[in-house]
C-alpha cells in the first residue's frame, strides 16, 4: 500500500515541481525585488519533499507497529492504533495541501496577462 501511495505522491510531485520550476522562470527577477535577493528560505519543491518523507515515515511506522501487533511481538494495540490514525491523518493533510496547490497552479495559469 504504501508504495502505491508513494508512487502517487510521487507523480504528484513532479507536476507540482515543473509547475512551481516555470513559474519561477518567469518571474525570478520580481521574487529577488520582494525577498531582496536572499537564498536562504527552503524551496517550494525542497519543503514538499520534506512532507512526503514525513508522511511516508509515518506510515512505515504504524505498518511496523500493527504487524508487531499482528504478530504477537508486542500487545501495545493502543499504540498501534494512535500511530494507524497519525499516520491517515497526516496523509490526509497532505493531500488536502496538494490539492490546494493544484487548485492555486491551475488559478495561475487562466490568469490573463
Amino acid at each position: 500500500m504504501s508504495s502505491g501511495i508513494t508512487n502517487l505522491i510521487q507523480a504528484d510531485l513532479a507536476s507540482l515541481t515543473s509547475a512551481a520550476s516555470n513559474l519561477a522562470d518567469s518571474g525570478v527577477a520580481a521574487a529577488n525585488r520582494y525577498n531582496g535577493g536572499d537564498d536562504a528560505a527552503p524551496s517550494f519543491s525542497q519543503s514538499m519533499m520534506n512532507a512526503i518523507g514525513k508522511v511516508n515515515q509515518d506510515d512505515a511506522t504504524a505498518g511496523q507497529l500493527s504487524a508487531d501487533v499482528s504478530s504477537g511481538k508486542s500487545d501495545d494495540l493502543v499504540g498501534a492504533m494512535l500511530s494507524s490514525q497519525q499516520a491517515s491523518l497526516s496523509f490526509s493533510m497532505l493531500m488536502q495541501v496538494r490539492n490546494k496547490v493544484m487548485g492555486a497552479v491551475d488559478e495561475l495559469i487562466k490568469l490573463p496577462l
